[in-house]
């Protein structure tokens, strides 16, 4: 146990034979169970995970593959049925560190969250070994998941090093979250919608011989989708149905006005072709709801910002 709270280590695994064993042995006595997850491996993933001899494990295959968030989301419900208090999502790679795992847990112990992430882009140098690519690629797709989750004090929202205390896992509407790679976006936006604390936690990468399956090429246009759909999503559920606060008056308002000033600047030059010249009055038509329209989209997401920021405890 961990400060009175009772520890389960998620662990999914795909064709992770060569280090599944490795994982297991190095979880720290702090964690009370370890699920692992075999993802319908045509390997011997879920063999070595039971030879690995350690009492606190259970293995669970699945007969179909169904992706990282799917085997995460499986684990969960296996963690909570042996009474877990907490879950820790560890990869079956190795590249999560255990001696960083109290980080990840004290602010849950603290009350001071429900979500925990560890993030790899906490100073200078903290992420050296990653390839440049994935590091643009993770800056990118962490601006656009702070927009679309409302989570903007979170970064590298790829980390799936993560802790969830279980008053959070048994609000998750289980059935409707992603289950691929867009799994982690879409689990921060869900989250936000159910007003869970979360807080980074600094974390160093670290990078062995493990291969990752993640194409950010191929998987980038869905986690975009899922992205623009979450955001949506969580504006309608967050600040219409849920409370219409002023962050949905504002930024609907704003894209009100700004549909309006578009279409009257598009009839105001369709008419001034030419000779004809826009007279003072009609451009004060077009620009006057765009500029306003633009600030009141300003103020919805500062509004956005504050409410993701400071989190009251949640016990």
């Amino acid at each position: 146990m961990f400060r009175e709270l009772k520890v389960a280590a998620v662990v999914p695994a795909f064709k992770e034979q060569e280090h599944i064993a490795d994982v297991i042995r190095t979880m720290p006595p702090l964690v009370d169970h370890v699920v692992v997850v075999d993802d319908a491996s045509p390997d011997a993933t879920a063999q070595r995970a039971r030879d690995a001899a350690d009492d606190r494990t259970h293995v669970i295959t699945l007969p179909q593959n169904q992706g990282v968030g799917g085997a995460i989301l499986a684990g969960h419900r296996r963690a909570l049925e042996l009474g877990a208090d907490v879950c820790v999502v560890m990869a079956g790679d190795g590249q999560m560190d255990p001696d960083y795992l109290p980080a990840l847990l004290d602010p849950i112990a603290d009350g001071r969250a429900q979500f925990t992430k560890a993030n790899r882009f906490y100073g200078r140098g903290s992420f050296s070994g990653m390839p440049r690519a994935r590091v643009f690629g993770n800056i990118a797709l962490s601006f656009l998941t702070k927009a679309s989750s409302g989570y903007w004090n979170l970064f590298d929202p790829q980390n799936g090093y993560t802790a969830i205390h279980r008053d959070a896992l048994e609000r998750i509407p289980w059935d409707q979250i992603a289950r691929r790679y867009d799994f982690e976006n879409d689990l921060l936006i869900n989250l936000n919608i159910l007003r869970v604390p979360a807080v980074d936690v600094p974390v160093p990468a670290r990078y062995g011989t493990e291969v990752s399956g993640m194409n950010l090429a191929s998987v980038g246009p869905r986690i975009a989708l899922r992205l623009v759909r979450g955001f949506w999503t969580r504006m309608w559920w967050k600040y219409v149905l849920q409370s219409f606060s002023a962050v949905a008056l504002l930024f609907f308002s704003g894209l009100a006005l700004l549909l309006l000033g578009g279409l009257v600047g598009i009839w105001i030059i369709s008419q001034t072709l030419g000779p004809p010249t826009a007279s003072p009055g009609t451009v004060i038509l077009c620009v006057a709801p765009l500029l306003s329209g633009l600030q009141l989209l300003l103020f919805s997401m500062l509004l956005d910002i504050q409410e993701a920021s400071p989190w009251s405890p949640h016990r």
